[in-house]
Order: C-alpha cells, then structure tokens, then sequence
C-alpha cells in the first residue's frame, strides 16, 4: 500500500508528478540542425591603388557574407548536467567583397572562402530532467580555409584558425528521447590575407554568430 501511499502524498503538497529524466550520465544525443553563420567581420586592408576595381583613398577593408548551412552535432552525458558536444558542419562558403570609405556605397567582388569549422564545448545543463533544458557552454573551434583564392588566385587566406567559443542553448524534450532545440554560438576565426606581389596585407578576423535550430534524439 504504501508504494501506492507515498506518491499520492507528494503530489497533493506539490500539485504535480516530477517528470521522468530526460537526460542522464551516459546519454547519447544526435542532432541535426538549420545553421545560419553571420560574420562579424573586421580588416584593415593595405592594397595598391586600383586592385578589385576599387580606387585606393582612404582605408579599404574586407567584407564576409553569411550563409546557412545543415549542421550534424553529437552529445554525450558524463554527468546527468555536464555533456560534451562536437558541431560537425559541412564547409560553408562566404563571398568576399572589398568595400572602401572613400565609395561607401561600392563593393567589388573579391571571391569566396570557404570554412570548415568543427567546433567541441562543454556544457552545463541547468535543467536535464524538466521539459525546456537551457544549457551554456564553451570551447574550441578548429576552422579549416579551403578553397580560398580570392581575385582569381592573386590573393590568398594563410593560415588555419584556432580559437575559442561559447554557446547558449536550450532542448524542449519531447517523448520517446526526442527534442526540440535551439542554440546561439560566438565563434572566433582570424585569417591572413596576403597578395602573391606583396606578402601579407591584411589580418581577417571573421568571428561569426552562429545561430541554430533543429531536432534530436537520445540513446
């Protein structure tokens, strides 16, 4: 009787049944998300006069623009609230312009770069058990430039990027281990740009918000 007793007791004080975990240690999570990258990009670059079409006068810089790209994450639980997540995204490509103070309205069309940015956090999660689950985390990101020639292969990104990350996010848990969710990450990705004739002449710093929404699901 008492098995019988006991829960009814607690849910005429509390008005409500607790809600089977959702996320425990040793929890597997698949998702699979909508991505879209926003740079917030940030140069200063130094080019001869005249180089994309765009006279020299005044300071020139360099302009990434976003793209949305489907995303492939893994999860796993080491503690019912702290969870590692690796972000496997396909490489997402973003068109260069060149754009300067003296024609603020005019951009020149450089090319594209195109990332390859896994990225692994670490994350908190504030609420494993209950229906909305908001978590924060931080990390490393290792982005990969391939295919980066810009100016028909006159200028080129350097160099690799490694640097840090946070995240902010919440799963809406739905039954049978699926869920809902959303997450908001800052990326930090620095470059450089050097032309063939004159070595480096530009430090690009990419730094992208990285905004998602998608499904997932627990083993």
């Amino acid at each position: 009787m008492n098995k019988y007793l006991f829960p009814l007791i607690a849910t005429a004080f509390t008005g409500s049944v607790a809600l089977p975990v959702q996320a425990e240690q040793g929890d597997w999570v698949v998702r699979l998300r909508a991505t879209h990258v926003s740079p917030e990009d940030k140069s200063e670059l130094d080019l001869a006069d005249g180089v994309g079409g765009n006279p020299r006068s005044g300071s020139d810089w360099l302009v990434v623009d976003s793209n949305t790209i489907p995303e492939l994450d893994l999860s796993y639980y080491f503690t019912d609230n702290v969870a590692a997540e690796l972000i496997l995204a396909i490489g997402t490509r973003h068109k260069v312009d060149i754009e300067s103070s003296a024609i603020p309205s005019n951009a020149a069309p450089l090319g594209s770069v195109n990332l390859l940015p896994p990225t692994l956090t670490l994350q908190w999660h504030f609420r494993p058990d209950q229906t909305i689950d908001p978590y924060v985390g931080v990390g490393i990101n290792y982005t990969r430039l391939t295919d980066n020639s810009l100016l028909a292969g006159a200028i080129h990104t350097q160099r690799n990027s490694v640097g840090p990350a946070l995240q902010f996010g919440a799963d809406y848990n739905l039954d049978n281990g699926w869920l809902l969710n959303v997450d908001l990450k800052k990326v930090w990705i620095q470059t450089d740009v050097s032309l063939a004739t004159l070595g480096k002449i530009d430090k690009l710093d990419i730094n992208p918000w990285v905004f998602s929404v998608g499904v997932g699901k627990k083993f």
